[in-house]
């Protein structure tokens, strides 16, 4: 029987301070103001050229080189509703001893010029010779890239010592992306 008065006290005890406890009204609104800007980095392109490749089987240089490639990374609409910013890091490793050009022209599905990258990348002397550059995309030039559909890689040899299947060397692409959105 005590058990029982002394259980009704407790249970009264607890009513009676929980009607005094402190509250506050919640505010589920700001849920509304919730901003997530996740940022993600992936590899981009790479590529090795040795410097071989730019001679002909019959020894004549080849003074350029270039390939199309299909870009539609950008296609989703939620993707592009979200996008912020991109930037693209380009690292470029010459140990040929001419000089190249380089250019990545952004193309829409019409094969029609959109933007360009450029490099102008130094022969290789005997020491470090890499190049590195960063391309943003924000705001109308963000908008280009949206539309791009396929990436040119145009390679352009300048003059210098001439090349042959002997000719020693490599000229090397290594690039990132990191995308910014909003969501």
């Amino acid at each position: 029987m005590k058990k029982y008065y002394l259980y009704k006290i407790v249970c009264l005890l607890l009513l009676v301070t929980g009607n005094f406890s402190c509250t506050s009204d919640l505010n589920f609104d700001q849920v509304n103001d919730l901003k997530l800007t996740p940022v993600y980095e992936a590899n981009f392109s790479y590529f090795d050229i040795p410097a071989t490749a730019f001679v002909t089987s019959t020894g004549s240089e080849i003074k350029w080189d270039s390939d199309v490639e299909e870009f539609d990374v950008f296609r989703d609409k939620y993707l592009n509703s979200y996008l912020q910013k991109v930037d693209f890091y380009f690292e470029i490793n010459n140990t040929i001893n001419r000089a190249f050009k380089f250019n990545i022209v952004l193309l829409d599905a019409n094969s029609n010029t959109l933007t360009s990258m450029n490099f102008d990348i130094p022969a290789y002397s005997g020491s470090s010779n890499v190049v590195k550059k960063t391309e943003v995309f924000e705001n109308s030039r963000l908008e280009l890239l949206k539309r791009a559909r396929k990436m040119r890689f145009f390679i352009e040899l300048q003059s210098g010592p001439a090349l042959n299947s002997n000719s020693i060397g490599d000229l090397v692409l290594r690039s990132s992306a990191t995308v910014y959105l909003e969501i």
